[in-house]
């Protein structure tokens, strides 16, 4: 795979700690990550389940805080910012994508790629247009006014990428995004997520699966909460 340049570190973390309080016990999640990924990387976080790379990704998506540590996006440190902040920073800055898909059922695929653009105070005509530019650029122009239950489970998952990036947002944070997925349908996910990096968007994907994290031109291992470079060969 040929080498592209990368922009400059738009995340950073240094010493990040998790800790739960179990009873008497403490639980020890995360054990000092330290990380940072540049502009335009398409990056996997490859671990088992119980590695905790499900609390990782929540506390990049600024859904959970550290126990101790410092967490800097673009420059700012999380910990600084104010809860109407952090939803702004959720809303425009990272796009969530999930295992579960989690489409509103009762909305069809237009409205549910719309939703993020109300939030963010987007005018109706403007939202229109930027609804039908998303969902034609994940291939489903023609199933705009389809309902989840319309749609098979690879469809679901590219109206919730459609969503994701509704908002341009500077990362991309997939969990598991092929997880519920046949395997033929995760490798278009896949060649969807490749076509999107290659577009400039930066790419943090969470999985436990080393063929799906294959696809990224970086990875690294979390495994028992400590967080190591290394490729599928070491694995």
């Amino acid at each position: 795979m040929e080498e592209k340049e990368l922009g400059e570190v738009i995340l950073r973390m240094e010493g990040i700690t998790k800790e739960y309080q179990m009873g008497e016990e403490v639980s020890v999640v995360l054990k000092g990550i330290n990380l940072e990924v540049r502009r335009g990387e398409f990056l996997a976080v490859l671990g088992p389940s119980g590695s905790g790379k499900s609390t990782l990704m929540n506390i990049i998506g600024c859904l959970d805080t550290p126990t101790s540590g410092s967490y800097w996006l673009h420059g700012n440190l999380i910990a600084d910012e104010d809860e109407a902040s952090l939803a702004q920073i959720r809303n425009k800055e990272i796009g969530f994508i999930f295992q579960s898909f989690y489409l509103l059922q009762r909305q069809d695929a237009f409205q549910n790629v719309e939703l993020p653009l109300i939030y963010a105070n987007m005018p109706e005509r403007k939202r229109r247009t930027r609804v039908e530019e998303m969902l034609t650029r994940v291939g489903l122009e023609d199933k705009m006014f389809h309902f989840p239950n319309q749609l098979s489970g690879g469809q679901q998952q590219r109206v919730a990428i459609a969503r994701a990036i509704a908002t341009n947002p500077t990362i991309l944070l997939a969990d598991e995004p092929t997880g519920a997925l046949d395997q033929k349908t995760g490798l278009q996910v896949m060649e969807l997520f490749h076509e999107l990096n290659n577009e400039g968007r930066t790419i943090i994907m969470i999985t436990h699966d080393s063929k799906i994290a294959s696809h990224a031109s970086r990875i690294v291992r979390i495994l028992d909460g400590d967080i190591s470079e290394g490729g599928l060969e070491d694995a």
